[in-house]
């Protein structure tokens, strides 16, 4: 179980990035670019900053992954990772659902998330032991749910390889529906916590080092197209789902 402190310490975190990131964004988004000179990275690389800057104040022997600012202790046993705005391509539509992401990984697992969609007012919060709350209330993710009858969400087509795609059309023709978006935080866990399955290829360690606990504490599973569980050596092709049985039947179609 997670020190309640280590959620605490999260939250404030989120609360920095937040402050920071708000004023770059209160009228609507006209972003084409993520360049030096965009809102976006100005508001990403002081965010990650004043994150860092606390984090070393708070936990000085802890290990820290941001976006911006590389790795600091990567080899520590306990190990925050910082993205304070993932979500450019939901920028980039107009779409104010970003996520500042944070997670803390100890031993390698990841144990605590937290996705911040400050414009919006959206706060998901999912720590091993303590459960996963979407702005304080508690989820559950939608059991029993076959294949046939699952809501999939994913990115664009386009940010799926050669490779991946015919195995994810498979996928695609046995669900009931898909949703297309930008980042899979935005939208994964459908209808406010009752996940039935999403599909990722690319996933970085920055997005579901968030997602794992967030997840798994609200009742699903996470792993990679094999149905293994994921590591930081993981390639980026990620399953979600709201059972394991769910994940299994759709990592069977991406062999």
């Amino acid at each position: 179980m997670i020190d309640p402190q280590d959620i605490a310490l999260a939250q404030d975190l989120a609360d920095i990035a937040g402050r920071i990131i708000r004023p770059h964004f209160r009228s609507h988004l006209a972003i084409e670019a993520k360049g030096d000179t965009s809102p976006v990275t100005i508001a990403d690389r002081a965010a990650e900053a004043a994150m860092r800057q606390h984090l070393a104040s708070a936990r000085p022997h802890d290990g820290v992954i941001g976006e911006e600012y590389g790795a600091d202790r990567p080899d520590s046993s306990r190990l925050w990772v910082l993205d304070p705005i993932d979500g450019t391509r939901a920028f980039i539509a107009g779409r104010p659902l970003f996520g500042t992401l944070i997670a803390l990984l100890v031993e390698g697992r990841p144990v605590l998330g937290i996705i911040d969609q400050c414009i919006i007012g959206d706060r998901w919060v999912g720590a091993r032991g303590h459960g996963a709350t979407l702005g304080g209330t508690p989820v559950r993710t939608r059991q029993g749910v076959a294949l046939a009858g699952a809501h999939l969400a994913t990115t664009a087509p386009g940010y799926f390889s050669d490779e991946d795609k015919p195995r994810f059309e498979r996928l695609r023709a046995a669900a009931q529906d898909t949703l297309w978006g930008g980042d899979c935080h935005n939208y994964g866990l459908v209808a406010a916590g009752h996940l039935d399955l999403v599909v990722e290829s690319q996933l970085k360690i920055h997005d579901w080092a968030a997602l794992v606990p967030i997840i798994e504490e609200a009742g699903g599973t996470m792993t990679d197209w094999q149905g293994q569980p994921l590591t930081p050596q993981s390639d980026g092709r990620v399953i979600a789902a709201g059972s394991a049985a769910l994940a299994a039947e759709a990592a069977a179609l991406l062999v």
